[in-house]
């Protein structure tokens, strides 16, 4: 009997040689043929699943996306079983950071689309996220909770908080890729503003 394909999977295959190649090159130079080249399959094959180098340039960001939240995840995890607000708040925004090549590869890309996106009509013809406010409600969120629990400012507004969290780790983020600062110097900085907002109670123990 014939192999039976696994559609997904050869997706996730074609969707990770793009991430790669991407990630050597820059977004913008990357074609079909070259994804292909890199997954080992035929540029036909590509073309079956993705019709158009702007669709598979939106399924390899979903693709990005998801792992993205699988590491934000496994920092959540290493906190414990109930890591509360604060270290919630800080796993999402210390995950966005370039400070490995996972999550360099993923600022760069994420990036480099939204700029494309604004340039080429086939690209700003598609959402760009599913929910483009979700970070910054879930971080809201967040806030309001640790407030109502006597853990944060109660008088600092949550929403411009979550905004401004945000702004400033994509900025440093930026930073760190083009060698302005360091890692260290971006989760210091986060850190300090996130010591600003809660309370004695919920920072985390300085590390040894």
């Amino acid at each position: 009997m014939p192999k039976r394909v696994d559609h997904e999977e050869r997706r996730a295959q074609i969707a990770e040689a793009l991430i790669r190649v991407a990630g050597r090159r820059g977004l913008h130079a990357v074609g079909m043929r070259d994804v292909a080249a890199e997954a080992g399959v035929s540029l036909r094959l590509v073309q079956y699943y993705f019709q158009s180098k702007e669709k598979l340039l939106f399924y390899g960001l979903q693709h990005l996306t998801d792992r993205f939240t699988a590491r934000v995840g496994a920092r959540l995890a290493a906190a414990g079983p109930d890591p509360g607000p604060r270290a919630t708040i800080e796993a999402l925004l210390l995950a966005s950071l370039p400070t490995d090549e996972e999550s360099r590869t993923f600022h760069l890309l994420y990036s480099s689309y939204s700029i494309l996106s604004v340039t080429d009509g086939a690209l700003a013809a598609q959402p760009f996220i599913d929910n483009p406010d979700a970070a910054e409600n879930a971080l809201t969120g967040l806030l309001e909770s640790a407030q109502a629990a006597g853990l944060a400012d109660p008088g600092a507004d949550a929403r411009i908080e979550a905004i401004s969290l945000l702004a400033m780790a994509a900025t440093m983020g930026t930073g760190i890729l083009v060698g302005q600062r360091g890692p260290e110097s971006a989760v210091a900085v986060l850190r300090h503003h996130l010591d600003r907002l809660f309370t004695t109670a919920e920072r985390p123990a300085p590390p040894a």
